[in-house]
């Protein structure tokens, strides 16, 4: 099993997650977060002054799945999330040990 982190612009989410749809994909955990990397933020003028914004709003996507899904969840991602520029995002590819569905106990892949 592994666990997929994408790491996107706001603006794409909704796009990313049809995406994913078509690829069987559903079972997902989406949270607001907020990164800097080579984009470094920007400079916007608030009350007349110029101020640095460093930290920008992203979204992290996080989907366990079984490794034979790996790939295509990556290529469904680029598709839609990659324009080119500074700050499209990063996706982090990470083995996972276990899982265990709380409410039946099953574990491994049965669980997700």
């Amino acid at each position: 099993m592994k666990k997929v982190d994408c790491i996107v612009r706001p603006d794409v989410l909704e796009e990313v997650k049809a995406e994913l749809n078509k690829i069987k994909i559903h079972g997902m955990t989406v949270s607001q977060v907020f990164g800097c990397g080579l984009q470094k933020g920007k400079k916007e003028i608030y009350r007349g002054e110029e101020i640095e914004i460093s930290l920008l709003p992203k979204v992290k996507i996080e989907i366990v799945t079984d490794d034979s899904n790996v790939e295509s969840i990556v290529d469904a991602v680029t598709k839609v999330a990659r324009t080119g520029n500074v700050g499209d995002g990063k996706i982090f590819i990470y083995d996972i040990q276990d899982a265990i569905r709380i409410r039946t106990g099953e574990r491994g892949e049965k669980a997700i």
